[in-house]
């Protein structure tokens, strides 16, 4: 074993004693000894693979590579299948008018007929479409929306509009006079009966009218600052300036007057000159 001495011999090899005897020609002692003789074992069988061991650390980042050569571009592919049609794009300008066409053939004569009662007709139905198209656009003007007016009902010379809308009497005027009128402002018996039987019809019971001494109490006038002087249709004790602040005037469904107040809201008739239609 290392470390052990052996007495009173010496442990060396076989090698080693050889290369003594004749470097040295020393004569062994005849002394008793022991020699152990070491020689290589046989070659054990390979052992069982070991457990893999845990990774190591990563080493270092290495230089980057030298930049590679561009390679060549590919072939152009082949066309892909067409989308779907988009939607419609806004409509265009309108273009610029063609060139005039040439004459096309006379056509075949007509049938000779009595023509004076047909263009007697035909002249009586220009007169009404005129008419009609003229109140058509007094509508179209006057109307602040089909809910709010009650119709329109006519004189031989007015045209009377009543609006469904409560407001005080000055804004009614100017909603009136902002639509070429003015309030209603009855100068005769037709006149008077006509908007009465409108406010019957619509289902009110009073509405503002054109007649008021705003400017100079107890003395009234029409809107357009035209003198009562041959009409008027007052309700019996009317008008009384009640609580003296009474300088307008209404006109109730059986057409009598009474003055009010003129900061209260209620409905309204409106008057337009029929020629200014």
């Amino acid at each position: 074993m290392r470390g052990e001495k052996l007495m009173p011999c010496v442990l060396i090899t076989l090698l080693g004693l050889t290369l003594m005897e004749s470097a040295h020609g020393l004569h062994m002692s005849d002394e008793p000894c022991s020699v152990q003789i070491l020689v290589p074992g046989l070659k054990g069988e390979e052992g069982e693979k070991g457990v893999k061991g845990a990774p190591g650390r990563p080493g270092r980042m290495g230089p980057p590579g030298e930049i590679g050569h561009l390679g060549v571009k590919g072939q152009k592919g082949i066309m892909g299948h067409y989308g779907k049609i988009g939607p419609s794009g806004v409509k265009g300008v309108k273009g610029d008018m063609g060139d005039l066409g040439s004459r096309g053939p006379n056509g075949d004569p007509g049938v000779p007929c009595e023509c004076t009662p047909l263009r007697k007709i035909i002249g009586e139905m220009d007169i009404l479409v005129t008419q009609l198209s003229n109140e058509l656009k007094f509508i179209k003007n006057a109307l602040p929306s089909p809910a709010a007016v009650a119709g329109i009902k006519e004189t031989d010379s007015k045209v009377y509009l009543l609006v469904k809308e409560e407001k005080r009497y000055t804004d009614a005027e100017v909603y009136c006079q902002g639509r070429g009128g003015h309030l209603a402002m009855p100068k005769d018996e037709g006149a008077n009966t006509a908007i009465a039987g409108y406010i019957t019809e619509a289902g009110l019971s009073r509405v503002y009218i054109g007649i008021n001494d705003i400017d100079r109490e107890g003395h009234f006038t029409y809107v357009d600052s035209s003198p009562m002087s041959t009409f008027s249709k007052w309700r019996e004790g009317e008008p009384n300036n009640a609580y003296e602040d009474e300088d307008c005037a209404e006109m109730v469904a059986v057409g009598d007057w009474t003055d009010v107040a003129c900061h209260p809201t209620m409905y309204f008739v409106c008057e337009f000159d029929k020629d200014s239609v």
